[in-house]
């Protein structure tokens, strides 16, 4: 997810504590060595717009631990951790987990239509 949101040309929001780009060097160096805190955070990336199996469009980043986000107009996101995304706000409605996405689309995205808010647990 680092390498796209490095690369993409989607208009991004960024919510939460900063991100490190550094992580993916850390782990590069010494694949055993335990992550630093900020790398046991969950990324989330969603977006309002896809076409054809490409995630983009205006987008809102959120890096940190378990909280309910709201995300309106989602329709497709990615987590570096499995993530919940539901039809109502406030977490609420029926809940979907991102591990069984039904439409993989490109870059680790899924494509969530009628999502409203993304529940994101401890890593």
């Amino acid at each position: 997810m680092l390498d796209w949101l490095a690369t993409t040309d989607a208009e991004l929001t960024f919510i939460g504590e900063p991100l490190s780009l550094s992580l993916t060097t850390h782990r590069d160096s010494n694949p055993l060595a335990p992550l630093p805190r900020a790398a046991q955070n969950t990324i989330v990336t969603y977006c309002s717009k896809r076409t054809q199996s490409v995630c983009g469009g205006p987008c809102t980043v959120y890096n940190g631990g378990a909280t309910c986000l709201n995300a309106p107009d989602t329709n497709c996101l990615a987590a570096t951790h499995d993530v919940g995304f539901c039809d109502r706000g406030g977490c609420g409605g029926s809940c979907h987990n991102l591990a069984t996405c039904g439409t993989k689309l490109a870059n680790g995205f899924c494509f969530t239509p009628g999502t409203r808010s993304i529940i994101v647990s401890t890593a």
